[in-house]
């Protein structure tokens, strides 16, 4: 009996369930409430992490705060050591919500400030919060900052540089036109249509140094809250959120419940292509949304609602994870619920390179005597693998003896997973060691169902390459010290630094167009590499 039922568990797949491993885990932090909120994979094999912090020097973490939250950026190699990190932040409350590595070597910050101007902010908001960007250079200063906002409040899910080397704005506003278009004057960086009620979708087109091209608001009535923007591959945008309007100019179709996906085609210049409502009576609340490779889209969030309204697949209990599969108009291909426990809570989608997805978030119980059990699965980060039809394959929790709040997963060129949280527990189960209250927390996961990928790496990279000012130069394997030096092609030396870190930020802006060479010179090893240098 006991063998039969253990051949049935391996049909279903349930020994897989359990047997993807952590290779390695990581926090960091200050001694009081660091959240994380964005990760990104660095050029040069490592990630960036981007959040906010209350801390003072202490723990890792080594400057002091600002004020309130400031924004905090921790650059970490591919192992999870720490390459650098820093601080920025006026007086008020500054919350770090997306960080993109840029196409010149550098970084785009964006969040919300409620900061005046001073310390690291140099201009005052225009209502309760508004968005605050900064572009830094590879070697992390700061090149241009912009405060955009209206009199009222807003909100950032995201930014991505776009094709033409701007970026595209997702955030979310319930600010009217600003005080000074009213008076005829300009406001460069102001809110230029009226809000459509509540919170609505606000979509701003900025150019490369951080000025207005245009922007959109789109909403209903009531609360329409933007989640999610992605550039797609015609050139356009795939923006999604919740909303809880009903029919508008804006919004044609009436809402299903208290709450759906919202999700909208933009063309490059910000026009509606096409829109869809999903959802059932109850709420359901997206929160990410990529396109694929097929020219579709994979939806996800969590979902209250029964199979009504355009919802065919019911939750099992409480809130569910649920995930749609879109063709290229955004017709429904299928569509999935996934249980855990009580309240299941998507929060990011990876689409792996073979087709199937991983899907992740957190899980908390609706009973405070099961979440202060430390029960697994409860409080903790989650993570599902499904294949191209919704199939689960294999499901994974990780956790310590507090709440773990999963924000990002980023699939790693060596075929793992990099979870990236926040953390509110000390020492249980799958984490070592807090350094807070509250720390971002990273796990690396391996995938046993996939064989070990990786790329193969040159002794020396340069990215990006070509470079309009800034390349780093990365070097693929360890040293302890040594000297990178730039020439012209005519042999010419036109710098030489000593170094001690693999990624070597180096400054091309002061030569004309052309190909350099850089040579690095350390106790492990000599070798070179070309740049092209290309008119800005």
């Amino acid at each position: 009996m006991v063998q039969k039922l253990l051949l049935l568990l391996l049909a279903l797949g349930w020994c897989s369930m359990w047997s993807q491993d952590i290779l390695w885990e990581k926090s960091y932090g200050g001694r009081h409430a660091d959240y994380l909120f964005d990760a990104q994979p660095s050029a040069d094999y490592g990630f960036i992490l981007a959040g906010s912090s209350l801390s003072n020097a202490g723990g890792n973490k080594t400057e002091g705060n600002m004020g309130n939250l400031d924004y905090w950026i921790w650059k970490m190699n591919e192992a999870g050591e720490l390459d650098w990190q820093k601080n920025l932040g006026g007086t008020g409350q500054d919350l770090l919500h997306c960080i993109r590595t840029t196409r010149d070597g550098g970084f785009i910050l964006a969040g919300t400030s409620d900061s005046p101007s001073g310390l690291h902010k140099k201009d005052s908001c225009r209502g309760g919060t508004d968005l605050w960007i900064v572009k830094l250079d590879a070697k992390g200063g700061e090149q241009w900052q912009r405060t955009i906002g209206g009199s009222g409040q807003e909100l950032l899910r995201g930014i991505v540089q776009t094709t033409d080397g701007g970026y595209i704005i997702g955030a979310s506003s319930a600010s009217d036109v600003s005080p000074e278009i009213l008076k005829g004057r300009q406001d460069p960086y102001g809110k230029w249509e009226s809000s459509r009620g509540g919170l609505d979708f606000w979509i701003i087109k900025l150019d490369k140094n951080g000025d207005i091209k245009w922007q959109r608001t789109l909403g209903g009535l009531y609360a329409d809250v933007l989640e999610s923007i992605e550039q797609t591959a015609d050139g356009g945008y795939i923006i999604g959120g919740h909303s809880n309007s009903p029919a508008s100019p804006d919004k044609p179709d009436n809402g299903y419940g208290s709450g759906d996906y919202w999700i909208l085609k933009l063309d490059q210049d910000g026009a509606v292509a096409w829109q869809r409502d999903f959802g059932g009576d109850e709420d359901d609340h997206l929160y990410a949304l990529k396109q694929v490779a097929d020219g579709g889209y994979i939806a996800g969030g969590s979902s209250a609602s029964p199979a009504n309204g355009s919802k065919k697949k019911s939750n099992r209990k409480g809130t569910d994870m649920w995930v749609l599969r879109l063709d290229d108009k955004g017709e429904l291909l299928w569509e999935e619920t996934y249980h855990v426990g009580e309240a299941d809570l998507l929060t990011a989608i990876v689409a792996n390179r073979d087709g199937s997805f991983l899907l992740g978030g957190y899980t908390r119980s609706e009973s405070a005597a099961a979440a202060q059990a430390d029960r697994k699965e409860i409080n903790d980060y989650i993570t599902l693998k499904i294949n191209a039809k919704g199939e689960e394959q294999w499901r994974r929790a990780i956790g310590s003896s507090g709440e773990d709040i999963l924000r990002k997963m980023i699939e790693t060129r060596d075929g793992g997973y990099l979870l990236a949280g926040t953390s509110k527990g000390q020492v249980s189960r799958d984490r070592n060691s807090g350094k807070g209250s509250n720390d971002f927390w990273i796990v690396k996961l391996k995938d046993n169902d996939k064989e070990k990928t990786g790329e193969k790496r040159d002794m020396l990279e340069a990215a990006p390459n070509p470079a309009e000012q800034f390349t780093n130069i990365i070097v693929g394997y360890e040293f302890l010290s040594g000297t990178a030096t730039v020439y012209d092609l005519a042999g010419r030396q036109l710098q030489a630094f000593p170094v001690t870190d693999r990624t070597i930020p180096v400054d091309l802006g002061g030569y004309p167009q052309g190909i350099y060479i850089v040579e690095v010179r350390t106790n492990a090893g000599t070798d070179s590499v070309k740049v092209v240098k290309s008119k800005r």
